[in-house]
């Protein structure tokens, strides 16, 4: 592979890392082409990327995108297929579905906002974790539930008052 493909493998993984701003690396070592595509074509249906580059390719892209990779060393050696998704969660809850029917792909890592998570044992982990927008519809929720509180408070009661002055009426007449 000449330096010039190189770079342009590893800009083009920068610019995955910045744009989705989460990405799993997994592996996907000894599937069969059938598989690999059956992956890849779950990937696209998902909304998640997914590209197959070299350790050394991936730890560059990593240190010019600001990742702090270290973390990563011990779990970049052998094959490495990078999934990235604007959804935290996504990728996750992909591998999980994936290894209902086989033994791969293995999570290596995560890296989801910041955050590292390495190990296969993180995905159960993972796939639960909920995405911005969920979470944003549940403080949303959390927030509309005291005033929906106070209307039927306030509706109920003024129920309970029309019937109690109702009452009071039909007592002195």
């Amino acid at each position: 592979m000449r330096k010039e493909e190189k770079q342009e493998i590893v800009e083009a993984l920068v610019d995955q890392i910045k744009t989705n701003g989460n990405f799993y690396i997994a592996d996907t070592a000894d599937l069969t082409v059938v598989k690999v595509t059956d992956i890849r074509r779950k990937c696209f249906e998902s909304g998640i990327s997914m590209q197959v580059a070299k350790n050394t390719l991936i730890r560059k892209a990593m240190e010019l995108a600001g990742v702090d990779s270290e973390e990563f060393n011990d779990v970049l050696k052998g094959s490495s297929t990078l999934l990235f998704s604007s959804i935290g969660n996504a990728p996750a809850k992909l591998i999980k579905d994936l290894r209902k029917t086989g033994p791969k792909p293995i999570l290596k890592g995560a890296y989801i906002d910041s955050a590292v998570f390495i190990g296969d044992d993180k995905i159960d982990l993972l796939a639960s974790l909920k995405s911005k927008e969920e979470l944003v519809g549940d403080i949303i929720g959390l927030l509309q539930s005291p005033a929906k509180n106070v209307i039927s408070a306030l509706q109920s009661g003024g129920n309970k008052l029309a019937g109690i002055v109702k009452t009071l009426q039909e007592r002195e007449g």
